[in-house]
């Protein structure tokens, strides 16, 4: 079968990206301000998957993102928060999701998670939250694109930045190659970008520092001063 998404990861080259979290975007007007973010340069959409059981709040699913991907080119990194990652790998690969990223706490067969979305052509991550070591990515660290450790705890938007987890994004950085990404989610602004930036990280998504700034097109340019 034919997936209309395709593994963004080797083709996005810059040192570091900026990836604004779409769960924090103003929906009545989600094509103004996704034009602004990716005008100002961003270069990918982040998209929060939340079933109200793995994490305690819920989000968008299918349907959401296949207007994404109708509205726009720009690489959609989707981020699972759920229990049952294998059952919603399928439905957001064909709703045109270009990496699927799950967490390693939902599953205890994270290699055959990844080996299925390396069928499917798209980017492969794993997760961390805030409580789990880094060595829990060990087994598979060599399999994946990315890994994205939370900052915050899972499920809601406009939480403060643990800085604790700047030693754990050291740790993690030191088990991957160059060419993996290691992304950062939860209370990020220009300054907890900037310590992440130097423990490691080279994607950073950010949602109320952006949608929720005056302007969120100034608000990506003040991140990427911050990470240059």
């Amino acid at each position: 079968m034919a997936y209309p998404g395709k593994n963004p990861w080797p083709h996005l080259t810059g040192d570091a990206l900026i990836a604004p979290s779409l769960l924090s975007v103003d929906f009545a007007r989600a094509g103004v301000q996704i034009d602004a973010v990716l005008a100002a340069g961003a270069e990918i959409l982040h998209i929060d998957i939340m079933d109200g059981h793995f994490v305690p709040n819920l989000s968008m699913g299918p349907p959401v993102v296949e207007k994404l991907r109708r509205y726009t080119p720009a690489p959609l990194d989707v981020h699972l928060m759920v229990t049952d990652p294998g059952f919603f790998l399928e439905p957001f690969a064909l709703a045109g999701a270009d990496s699927l990223n799950f967490h390693v706490e939902a599953t205890d067969k994270p290699g055959q998670l990844i080996a299925r979305i390396r069928e499917m052509g798209l980017g492969a991550g794993v997760t961390v939250k805030p409580q789990t070591p880094a060595e829990a990515i060990a087994p598979v660290a060599d399999l994946i694109d990315l890994v994205l450790v939370m900052t915050v705890e899972p499920g809601f938007g406009g939480q403060s930045f643990l800085e604790d987890q700047l030693p754990k994004i050291e740790a993690i950085r030191a088990m991957l190659t160059k060419g993996q990404r290691l992304e950062v989610d939860g209370g990020i602004n220009p300054q907890t970008a900037r310590q992440c930036r130097a423990a490691g990280a080279d994607v950073f998504v950010a949602g109320n520092n952006i949608f929720a700034a005056p302007n969120p097109a100034a608000a990506v340019k003040e991140l990427r001063s911050a990470i240059q």
